[in-house]
C-alpha cells in the first residue's frame, strides 16, 4: 500500500525538472502513506507528471520502485494497493512472452493492462487498488480504482490543470491549485458527517467512482465508464438467488472466506490482525489463524468505561484460538491527544469519532506488523446494523397509514414539548423508561412521515437535516433516490444497498485507510473481496438476519472455528465516550470552535441551530454528540487547511503508543 500523486497541465508550461519536483513535492505530502522508497517521472512534452511513495509489502527490492515504466516502455503506473491473484496473471503473461524484472503486482498490472487494456485488467483482479497509467503513445491519462472503494482516489479540474492522486493534501503542494469549499459538498458532509458518493469539499474536485475508471486525454477532455457496479451486483444477486441448501450455503461462505484470507496472507513483510472481539473480525482472524504455522499477532483497544470496552471478548477470542495478542487500555487523555492531529491526517472533513481508536490501534499493530487484515465490511454486506432492523419494523409499522395521516400523526406528537413526553413517562419503572423520551418521540415522529425507506433511511443517519449552510443546494445523492431500489421488497436490503454505495467506501473504508496510513500500516479487508461481495447479496434476506440474530450465516461460519458462547452477545460499536468527554475534558475546546464568532468565519455555517445544540448538550437536556462532532471536526479542518491556524490544543507530535501490555495465551512463551 503507498499513496501517489500527479497532475497533466494541458497547455505543457512546465519544464522538465520543475515537473519532477512539484511531482515529488506532491508524493512527499504522503510520505506517511509510503515511507520506504519514492520517486518521480514526467514528460515535458505531454506536460504530465508522476509522484510516487512506497510501503515495501511484496518484492521489497529496487524491482518495485515506482513510478513503473513498462518492459515496451509505452505505459507508466502509480499504483496504490494490492493484488492478490497476481501470481495467476503473471504466469498467463509470462506464457505471452513477458520476462518480469521482478515478482512485484504493480509489473503484473502494469503490463496486463497494457496487454489486455484497462477495462479488462481491472475486471480480473482480486485486490484493492487505485492507479494512475500514462499512455505515451496515444497520450492518454486513465485512472482506476477498485470495486468497492477501499483505496482512495481524487481527482480535481481547473485553469487547464488535472490534478490527481491518493490524498486531497498532495494537491496543496502544486503552485496551480486553488482550494475552493463546495458548498453543496460541505452540507452533504454535515448531514452524515463524511463526504458522501463521489464528493470532495474543493469545489471541482471528486473521488473517481468505486469500480470506475476515468481516462483524460491530453486536451483534459474526460470519458467515464463502470467496470464494476455495486448496485447491478445486487441486482443481479437478487435475480439469482442462492439456490441451495443453508449447509450448502454455509460451506460456500466458509471456502470463500478462507480463501480470501489466504490471499491476502501473501506478504514479504510481519502482517497480523485487529481483533475487537466482534463476529467479523473474530472470524477473519479465525480464517488467518487457520492457516498459519505459528500464531498469528493480534491486537485490540479497550476502554475504562466499560459499556464502551470489547477487550475482554477478544482477549477470550485469542485465548481459545491461541493468537499472540497484544492489547491497549486507552485513557481519555490518550484518545483526546489525537484531536488536534485529526484534520492532518483526514484532510477532507470527517466526523466519525471512531477515527480515534481506529488510529491507535493501527499504532498498536504497526509497533509489531507492517500488514493487518480487518473485518471490515460484514455488517454493509450481512445485516450487522441495529439499525437496518429498526428501519423495517419501523416502515412496517408506518406502512399501515395513508402519507398524509403519518404526517399528521407525526405533527400531533412533535406538538407536545419534549420536557412534557418526559414528564409523561416518568412514574414508569426505570427498567422500562428509555432514556430521553421526549427527544426519542420527537425523532420517531419525524421518521413516521417519511415517504419512503430510503427516506426514512436517510433520515435516520442524518446528523444535520436542518439547514446549517447558508447557500448550498441540494445535497442528496442520486443513489438514495433511485427507483431500482423498489425491487426489493426487503427494507432491510434496501438500506444494505444504500450503504454499500455511501456509508461504507465513504465512511468505513476512508476511516481505515488514513487511520492505517497515517502510521504506514497496510490494512487488507477479506470480507470486501468481490467474490464474497456478490456471493452475498445472491442470499435470501433469512440467511443474514433472523430474530435475535443478524449476521445469521457468518455467525454459522464462525461457529465452526471459535464457541458461540464467547461471541453470541448484543453488537458493540468501536466507539468512544464523546458525549462525555464533550461535557468534560474537550468543553473548552468546543466552546471555542462552537463560539458565535468562530462559527461565522468564513460565513459556511448558520450559528444559530448550533449553538442552540451546544447548549443542550453542554446542560445535558439532550445528546447532540454526533452533531456536534461533525461540526467540530469542519472547523478544526477549516483552521488547518483553509486559514493555516493551529488547533486551539496544544500539538503532541507524533503519534505515540503508551503502556501496550501483550497478552499470550497460558503456555505460551515470548
Amino acid at each position: 500500500m503507498c499513496g501517489f500523486a500527479g497532475f497533466l497541465d494541458t497547455r505543457q508550461r512546465y519544464p522538465q525538472a520543475e515537473l519532477l519536483a512539484v511531482a515529488t513535492a506532491m508524493a512527499d505530502r504522503v510520505r506517511h502513506r509510503g515511507p520506504d522508497d519514492g520517486g518521480a517521472w514526467a514528460d515535458e512534452a505531454a506536460g504530465v507528471a508522476l509522484g510516487f511513495r512506497r510501503l515495501a509489502i511484496v518484492d521489497l527490492s529496487p524491482a518495485g520502485h515506482q513510478p513503473m515504466v513498462s518492459a515496451s516502455g509505452r505505459s507508466v503506473i502509480v499504483f496504490n494497493g494490492e493484488i492478490y491473484n497476481a501470481a495467476e496473471l503473471r504466469a498467463e503473461l509470462e506464457a505471452a512472452g513477458l520476462r518480469p524484472r521482478g515478482r512485484s503486482d504493480t509489473e503484473v498490472l502494469l503490463e496486463a493492462c497494457e496487454a489486455w487494456g484497462v477495462p479488462r485488467t481491472a475486471r480480473r483482479l482480486i485486490g484493492m487498488f487505485a492507479f494512475a497509467l500514462w499512455d505515451r503513445a496515444a497520450r492518454r491519462l486513465t485512472l482506476a480504482r477498485d470495486r468497492v472503494g477501499i483505496k482512495p482516489l481524487y481527482l480535481a479540474t481547473g485553469g487547464g490543470m488535472v490534478f490527481f492522486g491518493s490524498q486531497l493534501k498532495s494537491f496543496h503542494a502544486h503552485p496551480d491549485w486553488r482550494p475552493e469549499v463546495d458548498r453543496t459538498s460541505l452540507a452533504a458532509y454535515m448531514r452524515f458527517a463524511y463526504m458522501p458518493g463521489r464528493r470532495s469539499i474543493f469545489a471541482g474536485c471528486r473521488q473517481v467512482a468505486p469500480g470506475g475508471i476515468v481516462t483524460v486525454d491530453e486536451t483534459g477532455a474526460i470519458a467515464e465508464e463502470t467496470f464494476w457496479s455495486g448496485f447491478d451486483v445486487a441486482l443481479q444477486g437478487r435475480r439469482e438467488r442462492f439456490a441451495g441448501s443453508e449447509a450448502e450455503a454455509i460451506d460456500a461462505l466458509d471456502t470463500l472466506v478462507r480463501d480470501a484470507v489466504a490471499r491476502r496472507m501473501v506478504a514479504d513483510v510481519p502482517l497480523g490482525a485487529f481483533l475487537s472481539g466482534g463476529i467479523d473480525s473474530s472470524l477473519v482472524t479465525a480464517a488467518m489463524q487457520a492457516q498459519s504455522p505459528q500464531p498469528v499477532k493480534t491486537f485490540s483497544i479497550g476502554f475504562a468505561e466499560q459499556s464502551f470496552d470489547e477487550a475482554p471478548y477478544a482477549r477470550a477470542i485469542a485465548r481459545h484460538l491461541g493468537t499472540d495478542h497484544h492489547e491497549l487500555y486507552v485513557a481519555p487523555s490518550e484518545a483526546l491527544d489525537l484531536v488536534p492531529r485529526l484534520a492532518d491526517w483526514y484532510d477532507e472533513p470527517f466526523a466519525d469519532a471512531s477515527q480515534m481508536p481506529t488510529l491507535l490501534v493501527s499504532a498498536l499493530a504497526r509497533r509489531m506488523v507492517t500488514v493487518t487484515l480487518s473485518g471490515d465490511g460484514g455488517d454493509e454486506l450481512f445485516g450487522g446494523y441495529p439499525r437496518y432492523d429498526f428501519a423495517a419494523r419501523f416502515r412496517g409499522v408506518a406502512g399501515l397509514l395513508p402519507a398524509g395521516a403519518r404526517r399528521g400523526v407525526a405533527r400531533l406528537l412533535q406538538a407536545v414539548p419534549t420536557g412534557m413526553w418526559d414528564a409523561l413517562a416518568a412514574p414508569l419503572p426505570a427498567a422500562l423508561r428509555p432514556e430521553r423520551v421526549g427527544d426519542r418521540v420527537h425523532k420517531g415522529a419525524d421518521w413516521f412521515a417519511m415517504p419512503t425507506p430510503e427516506a426514512l433511511y436517510r433520515r435516520m443517519v442524518s446528523q444535520w437535516e436542518e439547514p446549517v449552510v447558508p447557500g448550498a443546494g441540494d445535497a442528496v445523492d442520486p443513489v438514495w433516490l433511485d427507483p431500482r431500489a423498489g425491487v426489493f421488497d426487503d427494507v432491510r436490503e434496501r438500506c444494505q444497498l444504500v450503504d454499500l454505495l455511501t456509508y461504507l467506501p465513504d465512511d468505513i473504508l476512508a476511516k481505515v485507510d488514513r487511520a492505517s496510513m497515517a502510521v504506514s500500516l497496510e490494512a487488507r479487508v477479506p470480507l470486501l473481496d468481490h467474490r464474497i461481495v456478490e456471493f452475498a447479496w445472491r442470499l435470501p434476506p433469512s440467511y443474514k438476519g433472523r430474530p435475535g440474530a443478524s449476521k445469521w450465516i457468518l455467525r454459522r461460519v464462525l461457529a465452526r472455528y471459535v464457541p458461540t458462547a464467547l461471541f453470541e452477545r448484543p453488537k458493540m460499536g468501536f466507539e468512544v465516550p464523546l458525549a462525555q468527554w464533550l461535557r468534560g475534558p474537550l468543553a473548552d475546546w468546543a466552546e471555542d470552535l462552537l463560539s458565535e464568532a468562530s462559527l461565522s468565519e468564513g460565513g459556511f455555517l448558520s450559528p444559530a441551530p448550533i449553538r442552540r445544540r451546544w447548549l443542550e448538550h453542554r446542560s445535558g437536556r439532550r445528546n447532540w454528540q454526533y452533531a456536534l462532532w461533525t461540526v467540530l471536526m469542519f472547523q478544526e479542518w477549516r483552521r488547518r487547511w483553509l486559514s493555516g491556524a493551529p488547533s486551539r490544543l496544544a500539538l503532541t507530535g507524533g503519534l505515540a503508543v503508551p503502556d501496550v501490555s501483550p497478552y499470550r495465551p497460558a503456555g505460551q512463551t515470548a
